[in-house]
């Protein structure tokens, strides 16, 4: 098996305990994409006891939450698709309504081109969610 969340942390780790991790992906168009990886490798959420289901999405209700705060986005869109990586995670993704695709998913044709200026500003914002994270985290499991 070679799996990428077995081998790599699959972003900048914003916060991690023994069963899950936040990171933050490198996705330079994305400011604040985040991911939540759940660290043993299961395919699939029905695999996943109810207290590990319980787990995985508290913490990806405090990343929402915590990107709510820190970025302002006009939505957060939540997916978990796993087609090209089977092994459990979510993407807590900030939206924006001028980000280049919006209102159509971030893997949908480009809609507009958002300028360098904006991507950096949102990416200076996007250094506070490791302290917005690890607070909401705090609230969610002591």
């Amino acid at each position: 098996m070679d799996c990428v969340f077995c081998r790599e942390d699959g972003g900048e780790v914003l916060w991690s305990d023994d069963a899950v991790r936040v990171v933050l992906a490198d996705e330079p168009e994305w400011p604040g994409f985040c991911r939540v990886i759940w660290h043993a490798h299961v395919a699939e959420m029905s695999d996943l006891d109810n207290a590990a289901r319980l787990k995985i999405m508290a913490a990806v209700n405090g990343v929402e939450r915590a990107i709510r705060r820190v970025l302002a986005p006009a939505k957060v869109n939540l997916a978990s698709l796993g087609n090209q990586v089977p092994h459990v995670h979510w993407h807590v993704i900030p939206r924006h309504s001028n980000d280049s695709r919006f209102p159509l998913p971030i893997w949908a044709p480009r809609q507009r081109t958002v300028s360098q200026a904006l991507l950096s500003n949102r990416r200076a914002q996007a250094t506070l969610l490791r302290e917005a994270v690890r607070s909401e985290m705090a609230l969610a499991f002591g």
